[in-house]
């Protein structure tokens, strides 16, 4: 397994931006499954991954497929009392680090719950009006 992807394991579910961060490309591009937009940069995707990691319960990867570039890591989780399972899909660069991260997951009750919670916390979070501009 490639050492990133052993690592991004380790951390997601602790929601330690500051570890995630070092897992980022500069311009890593990340699609999250309450909505149809990316966010841009290291530092907004950092930012949002720790906020994710604080609003599930109960995080854990089951299985991880993949190899070179290429990775699907499928998840399960609570989100308050909602049950969650999805799949981080991601790509890494040349230099090992994450390029593209995509999530998908269901049900769609949980997905509503999901982006409730992380907009509560982006609200209080100031940096969220820096990075407004890095969603396109």
């Amino acid at each position: 397994m490639h050492p990133t992807i052993q690592r991004m394991q380790d951390v997601v579910a602790k929601g330690d931006e500051s570890l995630i961060h070092e897992l980022l490309a500069e311009d890593v591009r990340f699609s999250p499954p309450t909505y149809y937009s990316t966010w841009t940069g290291r530092a907004p995707v950092a930012a949002v991954l720790g906020h994710v990691g604080q609003v599930f319960s109960d995080f854990r990867y089951r299985r991880v497929m993949g190899a070179g570039k290429d990775w699907a890591l499928e998840f399960q989780g609570q989100v308050g009392d909602l049950d969650a399972v999805g799949v981080d899909l991601i790509t890494l660069n040349d230099d090992g680090l994450i390029q593209e991260f995509e999530v998908v997951m269901r049900p769609h009750k949980t997905i509503g719950a999901l982006r409730e919670a992380m907009m509560a916390r982006i609200m209080t979070d100031a940096r969220f009006l820096e990075f407004k501009n890095a969603l396109s």
